[in-house]
């Protein structure tokens, strides 16, 4: 399974617990809500697999070229990305193609998770199988599970008028209603600027929109067994989720799930922007720990870090 070659996961309970501070939350237009009108995204949060949900309709992401002949999608023989999606510049397309090639010749295509790198937006939210969100009153942070990334989003400030290009990007963030709206940009084009693990490339001109909002438990879960039945068969499941350490998703349907929305603009890399879905459930038991250690050369779900061959001395 090459995509997931170059990464030993260590996984420690750290008993971390889930945050929530509220106070008052000034709007986009200035005024003052109140504490109990800010939806609660706090907590642990999980998805079922990787990549992105397709929206309903209009464009959408990149998805597996490589489909059995039920029409699921076959990602255990290498990362093969749709370099045909309309999305996608010329440019755009040949590096996905190129990508995807590299994978059938057996060879590892480096990425900012399986090197250990900051991981930028969208590409994060399409690899990570955990998320714990912890609200204040001026900055939201979102803590992912692999290798603890951690983002910064600021609350209720515009974008700095020339932000200063950074592996994360700068991010802001106000609320709509029941919604959470991160804008995001400034994201430093480097070896593996990425939107995702098929490696569709992105300029420094990418805008990120992410609108997180809570939906109904049994819609959540529906939601989460259809992407799961993409790739897997009628019954099948994700294997990956205790690998990562991240815990079992609660199946209790009465909790409310939550959905992100991504809306991904690139002019220099795209034709025209695109949509996609991720939908989390809450996680049952604490918040682990999952470090990345860089090595590309053995296969399977537990990896040794790098050796050398012979002594230094």
């Amino acid at each position: 399974m090459n995509f997931l070659r170059g990464v030993l996961f260590v996984v420690t309970l750290l008993g971390m617990p889930a945050i929530a501070s509220f106070g008052q939350d000034f709007g986009s237009n200035g005024n003052i809500r109140s504490a109990a009108s800010v939806p609660d995204f706090s907590g642990i949060w999980g998805r079922n697999f990787f990549f992105f949900e397709s929206p309903p309709s209009g464009p959408g992401p990149v998805v597996s070229k490589r489909r059995g002949p039920d029409g699921i999608m076959n990602i255990f023989a290498g990362v093969v990305g749709d370099y045909t999606n309309p999305t996608l510049k010329p440019q755009a397309a040949e590096v996905v193609k190129n990508s995807g090639e590299m994978e059938l010749a057996g060879a590892v295509y480096p990425n900012a998770h399986n090197q250990c790198w900051p991981e930028p937006t969208p590409f994060n939210l399409s690899v990570q199988l955990g998320v714990q969100i912890v609200q204040k009153k001026d900055e939201i942070l979102l803590l992912y599970l692999h290798d603890q990334q951690v983002r910064h989003v600021r609350m209720n400030v515009p974008h700095s008028v020339s932000p200063k290009s950074t592996w994360q990007g700068e991010s802001v963030a106000h609320y709509e209603g029941d919604t959470l709206v991160i804008d995001t940009i400034g994201q430093k084009v480097g070896p593996f600027s990425m939107f995702d693990m098929y490696g569709a490339p992105f300029s420094g001109a990418l805008r990120v929109i992410e609108r997180y909002r809570l939906i109904d438990g049994t819609q959540a879960r529906d939601l989460q067994r259809k992407h799961e039945s993409d790739y897997f068969p009628a019954g099948a499941s994700s294997p990956f989720t205790n690998e990562y350490g991240r815990g079992d998703i609660d199946p209790d349907v009465t909790k409310q799930g939550l959905q992100v929305e991504i809306t991904v603009d690139d002019p220099v890399m795209f034709n025209m922007a695109w949509r996609g879905l991720v939908t989390y459930r809450h996680v049952l038991g604490e918040w682990p720990e999952a470090v990345c250690v860089e090595n590309i050369r053995e296969v399977g779900w537990v990896r040794r870090p790098p050796q050398a061959e012979k002594p230094d001395f």
